[in-house]
C-alpha cells in the first residue's frame, strides 16, 4: 500500500476536529481502495492519485463520522444531513470531486455489478 496523502492535507479541505490517527485510518482505507482500483494502471500521475486519495478520505469521513449538514435549526432542534445513504461517492461533495477527478471512470464503476451474458446456440435441438 502506498499512502499518498496526509491527515494535514485532508484537514485542509475538510473541517474536522478528528485526531490525526483517526484521519489516517480513513486515508488507509482510501489508499487500499485506490490500490485495488488502479492496480498496475499507469494512466494516472502520482500527483493526481494523491489528490484523489485526499478527497476520497474526506468523503469517507464526511459520509460517516463528520456528516455534513445542509440545514440546521435551533428552537425545536432540527438538522438535515447532506447526501443519501446508498448513493456512494455521489452522497458528499467530496465524493463528487473524486468522481470528477478520475478521467478513467474506474472509481465511478465501484460497486457496480458486472453483467454476464450467455448465448444459447439454438432452441431447436
Amino acid at each position: 500500500m502506498a499512502v499518498r496523502t496526509t491527515a494535514t492535507k485532508v484537514k485542509q479541505i475538510l473541517d474536522t476536529d478528528l485526531d490525526d490517527t483517526i484521519v489516517e485510518a480513513y486515508i488507509a482505507g482510501a489508499s487500499y481502495t485506490l490500490d485495488e482500483v488502479y492496480e498496475g494502471d499507469t494512466e494516472l500521475s502520482d500527483d493526481l492519485l494523491a489528490e484523489i486519495e485526499r478527497w476520497f478520505a474526506a468523503h469517507m469521513i464526511a459520509a460517516t463520522r463528520e456528516r455534513q449538514a445542509t440545514k440546521e435549526g435551533a428552537g425545536g432542534a432540527s438538522i438535515t444531513y447532506q447526501g443519501v445513504t446508498g448513493e456512494g461517492l455521489k452522497s458528499t461533495l467530496y465524493g463528487q470531486q473524486v468522481l470528477s477527478m478520475d478521467p478513467t471512470g474506474k472509481i465511478a464503476a465501484l460497486g457496480r455489478k458486472r453483467a454476464t451474458m450467455y448465448a444459447v446456440p439454438s432452441f431447436d435441438d
